[in-house]
């Protein structure tokens, strides 16, 4: 067998892992070649955030990119990712009005109804937290253009929730399992065949930032400077809070960051209600100051409040496991202090 000239080379060179010098040197190359911002500096938090933001670093913010060794961190060039998913978020968001303007057979309480639906399927296939963000980011995408009848609404769910999970899972459901799950109301043909409809009309464009997207970012910030409760709980509650506003056809438009930081807001007073839940790390890593979030943590408490009465249970019974911290049963306060949206970052 030929052995490839690459390895035959002189100039390829292999490090002992004993050699202590030579590694840390490698390692400094390493680090100092993968920087993929504009900035020269180092030092510090290094985020480039110019095109979304101008905004002072000041020593208080703490630094959520500085371990290199956990490559599913992408400290090198998080925080390029998270620049391109701000531009991106407005690209590929729904029409905030297509039930008015395009739907003529359904309403928002149809869509509501789907959506919770959705939510027991997916708990029933344990499909992975995107999975379902991206099913009604689908679903809302192709009402925006395509007329459609109740009758139909349940199979554009379970087509949607279909493409959804072969994007997530390496071995997803197969559509055989969709139709059991509408009681065969549907065929497989129908299923492939809205399937095909909403891949054609999305032109395939699957990749779409979501609230979760955001919402794993900015709860490790909110995490930072929490000590009196478990970062675990205030991640199932903001998760919560973010499940219920995919219900809330009028939460549409709001952008994905937005309805994310916010739920980071509203779990943060929840879990802590005598403290301003925001700081200059959460300034920082999500761009948004208390005054930008005022209308959206408004609508989003009102769901909060308003869940413990909803003929829709299907995510407050998720949310009342106890692996979810039963974060679902926390006491909601029925007011927010308004001096909380005040911008006295500290």
């Amino acid at each position: 067998m030929d052995i490839s000239p690459t390895f035959k080379s002189p100039q390829a060179k292999y490090l002992d892992s004993n050699d202590v010098p030579a590694i840390d040197s490698f390692e400094r190359k390493t680090f100092s070649h993968l920087c993929t911002s504009d900035l020269s500096e180092t030092t510090g938090n290094i985020c480039n955030r110019d095109v979304l933001a101008e905004m002072e670093v000041d020593d208080e913010v703490v630094n959520l990119d500085n371990n290199y060794m956990d490559p599913q961190l992408c400290a090198t060039f998080a925080c390029d990712i998270y620049k391109h998913l701000r531009a991106s978020e407005v690209k590929k968001r729904p029409s905030i009005d297509f039930m008015e303007t395009i739907q003529k057979d359904i309403n928002t309480n149809m869509r509501a109804i789907l959506i919770d639906w959705l939510v027991k399927v997916a708990e029933e296939y344990r499909l992975v937290p995107d999975t379902l963000y991206l099913t009604v980011n689908y679903i809302d995408r192709y009402l925006s253009g395509n007329v459609i009848n109740r009758q139909r609404l349940q199979l554009l769910g379970v087509a949607c929730m279909m493409i959804a999970a072969k994007y997530e899972k390496i071995c997803a459901s197969q559509v055989e399992e969709f139709c059991y799950v509408t009681e065969n109301t549907y065929s497989k043909e129908e299923v492939l065949e809205m399937e095909s409809a909403v891949l054609n009309y999305l032109k395939f464009e699957m990749t779409v930032p979501t609230v979760k997207c955001f919402l794993r970012r900015f709860v490790r910030a909110a995490a930072q400077e929490i000590n009196e409760v478990p970062s675990m709980q205030l991640e199932c509650l903001a998760n919560y809070i973010a499940e219920l506003s995919l219900l809330e056809y009028s939460m549409l438009c709001y952008a994905p960051s937005l309805i994310a930081a916010s739920a980071i807001f509203l779990a943060k007073f929840i879990l802590l209600p005598s403290r301003r839940p925001w700081n200059s790390t959460l300034h920082h890593y999500t761009l948004y100051t208390p005054s930008d979030l005022i209308d959206c943590v408004k609508d989003l408490h009102r769901l909060c409040c308003n869940n413990l009465d909803s003929t829709l249970p299907a995510i407050r019974g998720k949310y009342s496991q106890h692996k979810y911290k039963c974060v679902a049963e926390k006491h909601c306060p029925p007011s927010i202090p308004l001096e909380f949206f005040h911008n006295q970052i500290h």
